[in-house]
């Protein structure tokens, strides 16, 4: 059973959204800032800085469903998740200093980023899983559960967007700066308070609501056995559809975000201010989100909203790079320039978290699917493997920015005004041609998602049939 219901409180949604800060922060600096780090500041390859971050996401892919499945077997009286959110947050938020701040004599090797990269991720995990595990279990409301996810995007992404802005203005303000480690030590450490703050301040929001005995305790762990029940949930067929489609939406996102530095200072020719303002004008669309995914998702559903957001997305922003190849855009780095872009990128991005939403919060709806079939719930576990979907976002997004920046030729450090024309081009299309590509995907496989608002309240209904069921054959037997 859920733990509320009817509407849910406008402080826990709150509380609960809070705790996304922290993923915010790290989906930030791990998109738009440590490719550049590693490779333009510290001097590494960028081929090796994508090879040890894919490889760090191999590792998640093992870790992670093992963190969520113990998440959903933790008995104890503050209930399944709050003692993983009251634990890992200070480790993470020293981690995360250490990655902005490697110990390492000369430039880092691929097995030191490996460890720091991993380092961070599982204990991103610790704290992510258990928070998104929550939501099928605070409210069984197909929308109010869309509610819980706009909450923890808009937190996520205020977070996020904070951090660039501070990144901009405060700690690499000038192009000159971006190419110098200090800006990059305080970017950690700033960032590290607030994810302590976050996580910790969500889990004592949330107390009062989810801290209560677990109805069953789980039976001895055994390994294998976990594993068995894992794989068992991951083959439920609505998973394997959502996992096709939402893996190549959160790849084309962590691709537009790692490769964000590369085409704003070579392709578009931003300037210092420019820079400044571009994370607070893609805040735009954050509120635009917030505004229209609600009504959305009532009109139209979870998939199409997804699909139909997908390929907005590739609509909206594949034309000012169409238009700049064709030679029809307005001189790159004047202000008009800037400005069509920046609006292009507003609009774009708004349906771009629409995608992302939409398909997070289908994963709610696996849960009852499963349980269905099986009678077991699963929550911690669909949302690991949620989350490694996600993760997928920064790790094979990384992973396909530093190939196209191997692949086009643009060397480290290389200034704004020294890079070739044809290189900027061939960045441009590369970008353009992988990006409409998983756009696609995805947007073909999230309409094929075969749980509408329909069946899951069917689900409801019968479930809640069969517990009044037990529960009058109990009370007749006293």
């Amino acid at each position: 059973m859920s733990m509320t219901t009817g509407p849910l409180p406008w402080r826990l949604k709150l509380m609960h959204g809070f705790g996304a800060v922290a993923f915010g922060v790290k989906d930030g600096g791990f998109s738009f800032f440590l490719l550049p780090f590693y490779n333009l500041v510290l001097g590494v390859d960028a081929g090796i800085v994508g090879a040890a971050l894919a490889t760090a996401l191999v590792i998640d892919a093992l870790a992670d469903p093992l963190i969520g499945h113990l998440s959903d077997r933790t008995y104890t009286r503050w209930g399944r998740r709050l003692p993983w959110l009251y634990l890992a947050p200070l480790p993470l938020a020293l981690m995360w200093v250490v990655l902005w701040s490697p110990p390492f004599v000369g430039v880092p090797s691929y097995w030191e980023i490996l460890a720091l990269a991993v380092g961070v991720r599982l204990l991103l995990s610790a704290c992510e899983v258990p928070s998104i595990s929550m939501v099928p279990e605070l409210t069984g409301d197909y929308v109010e559960r869309t509610t819980l996810f706009r909450y923890r995007y808009l937190s996520g992404w205020i977070g996020g967007l904070t951090m660039s802005v501070l990144a901009f203005t405060v700690f690499l303000p000038t192009p000159e700066s971006q190419l110098q480690p200090d800006g990059y030590a305080l970017f950690g450490m700033v960032g590290a308070v607030a994810m302590l703050v976050s996580v910790i301040g969500s889990a004592a929001g949330q107390h009062p609501y989810v801290a209560r005995l677990p109805d069953t305790a789980p039976p001895p762990f055994s390994l294998a056995k976990a594993f068995g029940e894992i794989f068992e949930a991951f083959r439920e067929r609505a998973f394997v559809i959502f996992a096709a489609g939402a893996l190549a939406a959160h790849v084309s996102t962590g691709l537009s975000l790692s490769i964000t530095l590369y085409v704003t200072r070579y392709v578009w020719q931003f300037s210092e201010t420019a820079f400044k303002l571009y994370p607070a004008v893609l805040g735009l669309s954050v509120v635009l989100m917030f505004v229209l995914v609600g009504p959305l998702h009532r009109r139209f559903g979870k998939p199409l909203s997804g699909a139909g957001g997908s390929l907005a997305t590739l609509a909206i922003a594949g034309t000012p790079y169409a238009l700049f190849l064709l030679g029809l855009w307005p001189q790159t780095g004047s202000v008009l320039s800037t400005a069509l872009f920046m609006g292009f990128m507003v609009v774009a991005n708004t349906a771009g978290v629409i995608t992302i939403i939409s398909a997070t919060s289908m994963v709610a709806e696996i849960v009852e699917a499963f349980e269905e079939r099986t009678g077991k719930r699963a929550e911690g576990t669909f949302y690991a493997g949620n989350w490694l979907v996600t993760k997928s976002a920064t790790g094979g997004g990384i992973l396909l920015t530093s190939l196209i920046v191997e692949v086009v030729g643009l060397a480290p450090g290389t200034a704004q005004a020294d890079v070739a024309p044809d290189v900027v081009r061939h960045l441009a299309i590369a970008y353009m041609v992988v990006a409409a590509a998983l756009t696609l995907w995805a947007a073909f496989w999230l309409a094929r998602f075969p749980i509408s608002r329909a069946d899951h309240e069917a689900r409801l209904a019968a479930r809640t049939a069969r517990e009044r069921a037990v529960t009058a054959g109990e009370f007749a037997q006293k």
